[in-house]
């Protein structure tokens, strides 16, 4: 008997058995088989890629009012700080201000701002990286002495410190569930009552700075005490005029300016997580693709090697009854 084999590429999906008396061809598995695997794969794959799109455009929609918020606020908050840093430097030794003393660092509070969900690439890894990484680099004598904290603003930080053995504090950990002033101030004011009561002498931000879409900037930033401006060029004090007086307008100030500081950190985050979900879901979308196109090339292949199976079946069958 001579058998001839219309696929050649598909050698793989059969045995051959030598008997004394016959030859024998058959397959692995029955071919239908196989084909609604790949079937199912392919529906599989279909309805993922919906989702993902679907993610996108509402990541998108998301973006568009986190985005307008973050760039109206950053102007208002750069300037607030710079004048901040200046005054701090400029009233060196006039005036005692309680958020600017800086002592021994002993006891570390680190607030680091996440997301609560995930699905947005490797931004919350980036995050959590970063706070790992200060803690290794500029605290690890106080990390060994359990002298450092961290507030949690996102589940997914939370959950991952946690799990790592790090101190954590879950007070905060659901801002972005109703994201306002009002919430973010009450963790600024807590962590200026902590820093003025020395229960922490140093207080660090950990959060995504917003570039566009496609890029954020993890940034580890002084909060608390309030940095001073080095300025070599000029040993020149700047003139301000304090009108009422310096301690009280000192007083008012500092943690208004403080509390939008931290604001603009979370906006920036809340920017940053959309962006990068967008950007993630976008990728996931491309990849769904290229997966179908290869399910449907090993489909296709698979339908034609099971219609080759089928003539052999039917010519083997002829020449038997022919005989």
């Amino acid at each position: 008997m001579i058998l001839l084999l219309l696929q050649p590429n598909w050698k793989r999906e059969f045995k051959t058995y030598l008997n004394p008396c016959f030859l024998k061809i058959e397959t692995f598995l029955p071919m239908a088989g196989q084909l609604k695997e790949v079937r199912n794969r392919i529906k599989s794959v279909q309805s993922t890629q919906q989702i993902t799109k679907a993610m996108k455009m509402v990541s998108a929609a998301k973006l568009r009012r986190a985005q307008d918020a973050i760039t109206q606020m950053r102007p208002y908050a750069q300037k607030l700080q710079e004048m901040l840093s200046n005054i701090v430097s400029n009233t060196e030794g006039d005036t005692h201000i309680k958020l600017a003393e800086e002592r021994a660092v002993e006891k570390v509070l680190l607030i680091v701002i996440t997301s609560d969900r995930g699905l947005c690439g490797g931004y919350n890894a980036n995050l959590i990286k970063l706070a790992k990484q200060t803690i290794a680099d500029k605290y690890a004598a106080q990390h060994q002495k359990g002298n450092v904290a961290i507030w949690n603003i996102g589940k997914k930080g939370y959950e991952s410190l946690q799990k790592a053995g790090y101190k954590v504090d879950a007070t905060y950990k659901d801002i972005f569930l109703n994201l306002s002033f009002e919430s973010v101030q009450a963790a600024a004011q807590a962590a200026m009552k902590a820093f003025e009561s020395k229960e922490f002498d140093a207080v660090e931000i950990i959060y995504s700075e917003f570039k566009n879409a496609a890029t954020q900037q993890y940034k580890a930033e002084q909060f608390l005490p309030i940095p001073k401006v080095t300025n070599s060029s000029s040993s020149k004090k700047s003139d301000f005029i304090f009108e009422p007086a310096k301690e009280e307008l000192i007083a008012e100030l500092m943690p208004k300016i403080l509390n939008t500081q931290l604001f603009k950190a979370v906006l920036d985050c809340n920017a940053s997580e959309h962006g990068a979900r967008m950007t993630a879901m976008d990728k996931a979308s491309e990849n769904a693709n290229e997966l179908l196109k290869s399910l449907k090339i090993s489909y296709n292949r698979a339908r034609q090697a099971a219609i080759t199976t089928e003539l052999t079946e039917i010519v083997s069958g002829a020449a038997a009854l022919q005989g």
